[in-house]
């Protein structure tokens, strides 16, 4: 009987379940278009010539790779608005989220381009091209191919530290079970429905990135 009333009430409860994943997945899609933006700026001035931007780039790599994505959380949400910056929960997880990955795949991303070989952008500007046309056209081109796996790997991370997120309030997958399991007290059953719907999540998107290795290497 009491299974039974399990059952029944997280079938009562699914629905917000569901709500809840999509709010997941649109913190994770968001993330996903602009980290690898702020990644590749950041990486450009990683390597740049000038001393001061490399090494303020070098900073930023620095903090946000050294310290807990939590506390980065905790910081942003609770601790700016001593400094009169006050970020609702959504946008202070994005904020969040954004620049920590930004991060990581600056150093992704710089690794792949210093990894073309320098005679072509030597090759580039005897052709007339500037540094940054050099860039653009012909080095960063060529390192989709070796950035898809280890980018991929970090979007597959990306989507288990989203959690981190129900701390700040964002009504997002294990805050929402969370909220029933408590309410409820079927806290087994509760996450492990949690758990198969990141399984779900995690197991698409690798599939998806699979693919997309498959089709660049084939190219």
């Amino acid at each position: 009987m009491c299974i039974r009333d399990s059952l029944k009430d997280m079938r009562t409860y699914l629905p917000t379940l569901m709500k809840a994943t999509v709010m997941t997945l649109l913190l994770v899609l968001i993330t996903m278009l602009l980290s690898p933006v702020g990644g590749l700026f950041i990486a450009l001035g990683r390597i740049s010539r000038m001393k001061v931007l490399s090494g303020l780039f070098w900073c930023y790599i620095w903090i946000f790779r050294g310290t807990p994505l939590l506390l980065q959380l905790f910081f942003i949400y609770y601790g700016l608005p001593s400094m009169g910056i006050t970020l609702e929960p959504f946008p202070a997880a994005v904020l969040g989220l954004g620049l920590n990955y930004s991060a990581y795949l600056a150093e992704i991303m710089r690794g792949a381009i210093e990894s073309i070989d320098a005679g072509q952008m030597e090759a580039a500007k005897s052709l007339g091209m500037s540094y940054w046309q050099a860039m653009r056209r012909i080095i960063i081109p060529q390192t989709y191919k070796r950035l898809v796996p280890p980018v991929g790997n970090e979007f597959v991370a990306l989507l288990k530290d989203s959690s981190l997120v129900s701390i700040l309030a964002v009504a997002d997958l294990l805050r929402r079970g969370r909220e029933f399991a408590s309410q409820s007290f079927t806290y087994f059953e509760t996450y492990t429905m949690v758990a198969l719907v990141y399984l779900m999540i995690t197991l698409f998107f690798s599939k998806l990135i699979s693919h997309m290795e498959e089709k660049i290497s084939a190219e």
